[in-house]
């Protein structure tokens, strides 16, 4: 499991890439998280600002 970036959510702020601690978030025309480096902490769906990271089930 790992967190998960709703791009009908996203505002592209950017708030996000600078909490992950592995560098696992990704710009581009949506913001994408890379599951394979996601250590599940939460960081950047604690400071997300319209909710839309959460983990993927």
């Amino acid at each position: 499991m790992a967190y998960k970036i709703n791009p009908d959510l996203c505002v592209g702020c950017g708030t996000c890439i600078g909490e992950c601690p592995v560098e696992a978030i990704s710009e581009g025309v949506a913001y994408v998280i890379d599951a394979d480096k996601c250590i599940e902490c939460g960081a950047c769906a604690d400071v997300c600002p319209s909710e839309a990271i959460a983990l993927d089930a």
